[in-house]
């Protein structure tokens, strides 16, 4: 039998934001691998783990590639990640 399934795996946060950008960043480090699903991320508390919050916002694009901005972006979704400049 094939599948999804889900590896939880709990870590030390804080506070919700920063267990969200400990998410986002776990997620597109593991990217490379064509199995992960960056939009089924979600974080909880380890008491309260019926209560999620989504990590990214994974809204489907034109071609069906989904957003990969975190969940409550206000800006204009998009399929990658703008580059960032030094300056």
């Amino acid at each position: 039998m094939s599948g999804r399934y889900v590896i939880h795996l709990p870590v030390a946060a804080p506070d919700l934001a920063r267990a969200k950008m400990l998410g986002r960043t776990a997620g597109r480090s593991l990217a490379f691998l064509a199995r992960i699903d960056l939009g089924g991320i979600i974080v909880s508390t380890e008491d309260d783990q019926g209560v999620r919050h989504w990590v990214f916002c994974d809204r489907r694009l034109d071609g069906g590639r989904r957003c990969v901005l975190r969940a409550d972006h206000e800006t204009p979704c998009t399929a990658r990640l703008p580059r960032r400049t030094s300056g």
